[in-house]
């Protein structure tokens, strides 16, 4: 027995009330093989008693019935939750009022079409009768405002909150609707990191079943605030095949094990260029996201093909994601996606 093996074995226990398993949430912080015995270390944050009680019984079912496993000893340190914030996986990170579910969609590079999935993802899930809100977290490089179509200018309620602005049913906030298009965002990392919290809590999210947040390129201080201050469900991480994406694919997962978010998986961008005589022409390597999906041990949610009505669309405010899928082979890769990942979410959603 090894420490790998005794970790793909835990990968079959799940926490609590998800569909994601203790390895992928970050929970297990050791392991040990000496001398026949088996030591797990643990670390919970919760004040539910019953969640580390069912990961203990769950622990040991497992190992216990592993060949030549000898003494199984499960060590689960306790912290409480602070009070006021969401048990998500153990994180205690806060919820955002009005939301249920949270999923960061993350790059690791630019260029990589991060906010294009970013916004066709949240039409699909739009379009399983969700309530669907899009927070572009991309203060430098805003583009969720076109992507809508929209030059609306955002109003507040009685409470001063930001009210977000509502196109194609999906709720949006992106600092492209306070900006003209030529201006730029000149502000220092503690002031956009003001900025991205005020879009995230500020906003007067109505009701919704997911938030999509569209972060930043890297993994710089806007990425590490949202992650560890908000409880996030999952991660969609968006590459190219092609190995300079990939470097960076892997630093933004590496982020995200840090502050315990799961990777929901991988969604492997500019796959191919299919030409009208249906020839597939690989530009960026054939495959790579695949390869690295199967290597970091998460599901590849989806391939997305360089498509020329995409572009268009993207480019006049009509995500691709609005046509059905027997209407455009991308619109319908974008909704197989959505339902990928409705089925991998926590099966509790915050209140």
């Amino acid at each position: 027995m090894t420490p790998d093996t005794i970790r793909d074995a835990l990968r079959q226990v799940r926490y609590p009330g998800f569909s994601r398993d203790i390895v992928s949430f970050g929970l297990v912080k050791d392991v040990r093989c000496e001398s026949g015995q088996t030591t797990v270390r643990i670390e919970v944050q919760t004040r539910d008693p019953k969640v580390p009680e069912q990961i203990f019984r769950d622990c040991h079912e497992v190992l216990d019935a592993l060949p030549e496993i000898g003494t199984v000893k499960v060590e689960i340190e306790i912290k409480d939750a602070p009070a006021g914030q969401a048990d998500a996986g153990g994180t205690g990170k806060s919820s955002i009022p009005g939301v249920k579910r949270i999923i960061a969609v993350s790059s690791g590079k630019g260029g990589v079409g991060k906010s294009t999935v970013a916004a066709n993802l949240a039409v699909a899930l739009a379009a399983t009768g969700a309530r669907v809100g899009l927070c572009d977290c991309d203060l430098y490089g805003p583009s969720v405002a076109m992507m809508f179509g929209s030059r609306e200018r955002p109003l507040a309620n009685e409470r001063d909150e930001i009210i977000p602005i509502v196109e194609h049913g999906i709720q949006l906030m992106s600092m492209g609707f306070l900006l003209e298009d030529r201006s730029p965002v000149i502000v220092r990392g503690p002031m956009a990191t003001r900025y991205t919290q005020q879009f995230l809590r500020q906003v007067a999210w109505d009701d919704l079943d997911y938030l999509v947040l569209d972060l930043p390129p890297g993994t710089g201080d806007i990425q590490l605030t949202i992650v560890q201050t908000v409880a996030v469900d999952g991660a969609v991480i968006v590459t190219t095949p092609q190995e300079v994406a990939l470097i960076d694919a892997r630093k933004a997962v590496a982020m995200f094990g840090k502050v315990n978010v799961p990777i929901l998986g991988l969604v492997e961008n500019m796959a191919w260029f299919e030409c009208d005589h249906g020839k597939r022409y690989h530009l960026f390597g054939d495959g790579g996201g695949v390869r690295e999906a199967e290597t970091l041990g998460v599901p590849v949610l989806g391939r997305i093909p360089i498509d020329i009505e995409t572009r268009e669309r993207g480019d006049s405010g009509q995500p691709v994601a609005l046509l059905s899928a027997g209407e455009n082979k991308v619109a319908a890769a974008f909704h197989e996606i959505a339902g990928r990942l409705t089925a991998s979410l926590p099966t509790t959603a915050r209140a």
